[in-house]
């Protein structure tokens, strides 16, 4: 069942609105809620947690009252308390309209508790409700912009005695310095909230030595013995671990002329390749998976440029979805527009809107493009908005988690478009412009990522050049918080010195573009190839990037160049797969790299055992099993499957998934009810134990 989502302001000492989603359903089957004490004995770092001392007005201290909507509802102490210690808070709401009510800790110094970056915390609060309409929901301090709403992290269900409910943190992001929390109803009836808790759980880094010499800290590269049969310019995980090669004509003008245009499925597993025929030149279309699991590809190559300088590349307007199932195109109906490097983002309703390209006729399309996931087709002009503005080649859009799309400046070819970057509400057809990139026209073949986790709402941009001047690339990069009020791009730290193709480190201020990112299972961006100049010169480093240290630590590089026409992607056992390389002579390299980031040598994965359903749901709390000899798993995550081509993946996401610990040891995954944060489509699950081990992962189709 799709759940309908509330916009609720965060009615206290902030102006502005925050947007939080709420399930409306579930069973009480769905959380792991039991009368237990605390799995973890720690300090409590909640002030005034039994409500015990009260202020002036006879309100609890530290707490604090609020919500927003049409919504009847009133606030009181009560002495009916878990174990008849000081005051329960209670909720009472005899009407729901909209909106909803909430008792927090208060947000200040000497009432929220101090947290550590990187660490994860235990939130428990014994409770008692005649609704299922509640969560745990979760703000936190940003050292730079204030107070923010973070997530709803599980929902509470009807208990008619006091059950203990708990639940894990994500990882602290970086600049966090506090956090609150406390319970939301938004539905009819009565909530009872006594002795809350919060505790550190992170687990000390264990001290178990590493065999692997410097693989323990670099990680490691292999070659495969084997080449991909076509020029993968474009690469698709689907939805059973495969990966869909996508050449067609693979930027070759003779293959072009004849008429051969090339795709491949590669099976990760047995290391094996099926050829699939290819209806037309899906080289530099755009590509995005649909809810079910098909992957839908938009435009290409109508023409190669003419020798006599009539007419440049052409982009075609017929579409097509390739099917893993029966392992073949089918073509659906055609754009209104020729686009060749279009952009393609599944939206949170499963539809997909297309911005940019080349048309038919050489010139930058002007056409937005929107494909109804329910009718299976393009919508005619009249029924899609329009700004009639050019977006550029490969613009990177981000869905964002209020549904408005964040161009990231990251496009291909030449100088960025005006504005550098900027927030576009297709609703309302409005375009923000967005300030604060170090280098805006050096963002050709930059690569923009939307950083783990999703609910962070940070992006990077990495790197960058412009073949129009051939400057060397930059190693800058840049970060950005969605969420602010006013979201503005802030200087992230440089990419490490590469090294370039004569084993000469790269002079001190250049960098590279084509860069490729990856989100890893443990919460880190993988960062590799790149060239330093257009097609030349390749740059052999690698590093990883941690969100929540904001640094870059360098790491084993590909051997293989990666300049022009490659890509790295996560492939579902926690390795990175790396493919192609088109230098200027026109030559293409068809090795296939794979990387063993440094987690795989940190002992033994714990595994996940059993999923109970794979068929998920927003706002649900879903049930697993897992075996994990080397400490408890201590996060899980979902991770969408890789659409990238030409350093563009802008679908990429990381959504955590807070662990509630079941009373038989299951685990219990709370899932985001904002269909915009985790567009519906199949996922990989991963889980991690305290040392980031990940699991390898299982699929589940999130609807």
């Amino acid at each position: 069942m799709r759940h309908r989502t509330l916009f609720r302001p965060k009615l206290r000492s902030a102006t502005r609105r925050l947007i939080a989603f709420l399930a409306v359903a579930a069973s009480s089957a769905m959380l792991g809620l039991t009368a237990a004490a605390p799995a973890h004995a720690s300090v409590n770092m909640v002030v005034n947690s039994d409500m015990q001392t009260l202020n002036s007005s006879g309100s609890p201290l530290c707490w604090e009252q609020s919500g927003y909507g049409t919504n009847v509802a009133s606030f009181s102490t009560s002495n009916e308390t878990e174990d008849g210690v000081g005051n329960a808070m209670q909720i009472s709401m005899t009407q729901a309209g909209t909106g909803d009510r909430k008792a927090m800790m208060q947000e200040s110094q000497s009432c929220a508790p101090d947290v550590t970056p990187g660490h994860q915390y235990q939130l428990g609060v014994w409770y008692m409700s005649t609704t299922a309409d509640a969560v745990i929901t979760m703000f936190r301090h940003d050292t730079q912009d204030g107070w923010v709403y973070w997530q709803d992290l599980t929902q509470l269900q009807v208990e008619s005695s006091y059950t203990y409910a708990t639940v894990d943190t994500p990882a602290i992001p970086a600049n966090t310095d506090q956090i609150t929390w406390g319970v939301t109803i938004y539905g009819v009836g009565t909530l009872l909230t006594d002795n809350y808790s919060t505790s550190d759980i992170t687990s000390p880094t264990s001290d178990a030595s590493c065999s692997a010499g410097a693989a323990c800290t670099q990680g490691s590269w292999q070659v495969l013995p084997f080449d991909s049969p076509v020029r993968a310019i474009h690469a698709v995980l689907l939805d059973n671990g495969d990966v869909l090669m996508i050449a067609g004509s693979g930027n070759d003008p003779n293959e072009f002329a004849a008429g051969t245009f090339e795709s491949a499925v590669y099976n990760p597993t047995t290391g094996s390749f099926t050829v699939i025929p290819t209806p037309s030149d899906m080289f530099c279309a755009g590509h995005v998976q649909l809810p079910n699991g098909n992957v839908l590809i938009l435009g290409g190559t109508g023409a190669y440029p003419a020798a006599d300088g009539s007419h440049g590349y052409e982009g075609l307007n017929t579409s097509y979805i390739f099917n893993p199932t029966t392992m073949a195109y089918e073509q659906v109906n055609n754009l209104n527009d020729g686009h060749w490097y279009p952009s393609a983002t599944e939206l949170g309703n499963g539809d997909v809107l297309s911005l940019g390209g080349l048309r038919a006729d050489s010139s930058g399309s002007v056409t937005a493009e929107y494909f109804s996931y329910a009718q299976m087709q393009w919508l005619p002009l009249s029924q899609v908005n329009q700004t009639w503005s050019f977006w550029g080649l490969y613009p990177a859009m981000v869905l964002m988690q209020n549904g408005d799309l964040f161009y990231t400046g990251s496009h291909v070819f030449g100088n960025n478009i005006t504005p550098d970057s900027s927030i576009y509400n297709y609703s309302t057809n409005t375009v923000t412009a967005v300030s604060g990139l170090q280098n805006p026209q050096m963002t050709d073949q930059s690569m923009s990522v939307l950083l783990p986790p999703a609910q962070n709402q940070e992006v990077l941009t990495a790197g960058g050049g412009n073949i129009d001047t051939t400057t060397p690339a930059v190693n800058t990069t840049d970060l950005i918080d969605l969420s602010a009020t006013d979201p503005t791009y802030t200087p992230g730290p440089t990419l490490p010195a590469g090294t370039l193709s004569d084993g000469s480190t790269e002079p001190a201020g250049e960098g590279k573009m084509y860069v490729s990112l990856v989100d890893l299972p443990n919460g880190h961006v993988l960062e590799t190839g790149g060239g330093l100049i257009d097609r030349e010169e390749p740059v052999y480093e690698a590093s990883i990037y941690d969100p929540i240290a904001n640094t870059f630590s360098e790491v084993a590089s590909d051997p293989v160049p990666r300049t022009y026409h490659s890509s790295a992607f996560l492939l579902p056992d926690g390795r990175v797969m790396a493919v192609g390389n088109n230098p200027g002579d026109g030559s293409f390299d068809m090795r296939v790299s794979v990387y063993t980031p440094p987690y795989l040598y940190d002992g033994a994965r714990p595994q996940i055992t059993s999923v109970a359903n794979t068929e998920w749901t927003y706002g649900s709390t879903q049930h697993v099993t897992v075996d994990s000899t080397d400490g408890a798993v201590t996060s899980a995550e979902l991770i969408r499957p890789a659409a990238v081509t030409h350093s563009s993946d802008p679908d990429q996401r990381f959504v955590d998934l807070p662990i509630t610990v079941n009373a038989d040891g299951s685990l219990g995954l709370n899932v985001t009810d904002n269909d915009n944060i985790a567009p519906p489509g199949y996922y990989m699950l991963f889980v991690e134990n305290a040392d980031g081990v990940p699991s390898i992962a299982q699929w589940v189709h999130l609807t």
